[in-house]
């Protein structure tokens, strides 16, 4: 008998999609957005909802919860890193560490660093206390990978004012309803001035009839 089947398999070995699954989850954590593949957002998506939602509860037994399914490690480590360029050390979703924070040792290997369950306990599940659920976004991309031309999506953590315009570029359909929306208001604005119009018309014709009775 075989056990353990539910769900997506994407032909890979449990250990390994185990360690993809965590990976992807840190990277989206620490980053506030990731892009990948759709399927593999679909997979990481409920594993991330439910870590966020254990999180809500800041508790020693809540952290164990969270370091027995997403071990811990250092984030944020690229701020202070002088091979990553200045444009790419931004975030719009945290406020990032001081580079003091952060620290190397002679071989260049990040001996501290904030940590990324702490990041999560103090960070991102505050963000969201007053939601009951749906943390994260998927966002199709008009853009697939070179190789196996695989739609390529941003699963994305809900909370950026900036909405699903993720790459500066909106999306055919919100072009569309854009401009219907603001042909719309063009016309009932063309209306009412018609109406306002008239009415000062008649108004100005009954005063015109009543002056000549």
């Amino acid at each position: 008998m075989r056990h353990k089947v539910a769900g997506k398999q994407l032909c890979l070995k449990e250990d390994h999609r185990r360690a993809m699954i965590r990976n992807l989850a840190a990277g989206l954590f620490e980053h506030g957005q990731i892009e990948t593949t759709l399927p593999k957002a679909k997979m990481v998506q409920p594993f991330i909802e439910k870590l966020i939602t254990t999180a809500k509860t800041k508790s020693l037994t809540t952290r164990r919860q969270l370091l027995s399914k997403l071990p811990d490690r250092k984030v944020f480590a690229w701020i202070a890193d002088p091979n990553v360029p200045e444009s790419r050390k931004t975030s719009e979703f945290w406020e990032l560490p001081s580079v003091n924070s952060i620290e190397f040792n002679r071989f260049g290997e990040v001996r501290k660093s904030p940590r990324l369950i702490e990041h999560i306990l103090t960070r991102v599940a505050p963000r969201y206390k007053d939601r009951a659920g749906g943390y994260t976004r998927i966002i199709k991309q008009d853009k697939h990978r070179i190789g196996d031309a695989t739609m390529l999506v941003i699963l994305q953590l809900v909370g950026s004012e900036s909405g699903s315009q993720v790459s500066g570029r909106e999306g055919h359909r919100r072009k569309v309803s854009n401009r219907r929306s603001a042909f719309a208001a063009k016309k009932r604005k063309e209306i009412a001035d018609g109406k306002n119009a008239a009415k000062a018309q008649d108004k100005s014709e009954a005063k015109s009839e009543a002056k000549s009775e």
